[in-house]
Formats: C-alpha cells, sequence, structure tokens
C-alpha cells in the first residue's frame, strides 16, 4: 500500500488544503491527513476542534484517515504511520523556497520523500492566518472555506 501524509495546522482548512488533499488520494492508497500543533503559533481552535473539522471535510473522500501529529518531527510520524511520502501543496515560489530545505531534511532523517502538487489558481491567495483575518475584520471568507469550517468560525450555512 503506497501511503502519504498530508500535513498541516489547519486552523482553519480551506478549500486549498481539500484541493490538494483529494488530489493525493488520486497518487497514494492511503493518505493520513496530519493535524500538526506548532508551539510557536497561536490557535484559533484547539487541536480536537481541528481534527474534528478536519474529519468532517473530508468525510466524503475515500482513502482518508485523520490524525493528530502529536510531538516530535514530521519524518517521524510519517515512519510510525509507515509513509512514504509528505504531499505539500505549493502556492508559489516563496513555498517553493520555505519547503524544499525541509524535504532535504526529511528525506535525510528517514528516506521519506515530499511530493509538490501545485495548487489550483482559484486557491493560490488562499492561507488559514489570511482567512481568519478577513473574517475577524468583517470580510466574507465563505467562498473559501467548507461547512465545518464556516460552522466554527460562526458564519456557518
Amino acid at each position: 500500500m503506497r501511503r502519504a501524509v498530508c500535513p498541516g495546522s489547519y486552523d482553519p482548512i480551506h478549500k486549498g488544503h481539500l484541493e490538494i488533499i483529494a488530489r493525493a488520494t488520486n497518487l497514494f492508497d492511503e493518505v493520513v491527513v496530519a493535524v500538526s500543533t506548532n508551539y510557536s503559533k497561536k490557535y484559533m481552535f484547539t487541536e480536537a476542534d481541528r481534527l474534528e473539522m478536519v474529519r468532517e471535510s473530508v468525510s466524503g473522500l475515500a482513502g482518508i484517515r485523520v490524525e493528530g501529529m502529536g510531538d516530535g518531527l514530521l519524518a517521524g510520524f510519517c515512519r510510525e504511520v509507515g509513509a512514504e511520502a509528505i504531499v505539500k501543496g505549493l502556492r508559489s515560489s516563496l513555498d517553493y523556497q520555505y519547503e524544499v530545505p525541509m524535504a532535504a531534511m526529511n528525506r535525510h532523517l528517514t528516506g521519506v520523500e515530499t511530493v509538490f502538487l501545485t495548487a489550483d489558481t482559484r486557491y493560490t491567495h488562499l492561507s488559514s492566518t489570511l482567512v481568519k483575518e478577513v473574517q475577524a475584520l468583517g470580510g466574507d471568507v465563505s467562498d473559501f472555506l467548507p461547512k465545518a469550517a464556516l460552522r466554527r468560525l460562526g458564519t456557518g450555512r
């Protein structure tokens, strides 16, 4: 079985994330969506809320399991779940520059490869940070978020 990990904090999950996750299911038998916690970030949602939001958002896709990544390195998590690849979405060359050193380190540590998927042009401007900022300032983010995230932001339809 070919297994990949799609890591992220998913605070909140948005349609750009979902598009990459869905495409990853076409390349791998199983995709583990790893909800991570970066302790230097301030989160809007708890890890439990983010796990539930992601599970609800991907429930219509086959071949996906959602897990909390826990403490430790992504490469170690990949080894634990038996993943041979990490799937990352790239929105721009800045994402590429940020992700390449991490991909090289993950490959060095455990041999896990990183597969980069370019984001659909509808979502190249999206980030969870931007969505939260726009929503906090009264902007409409309903085009960018799945229903599970909209409900948790109090803007659900």
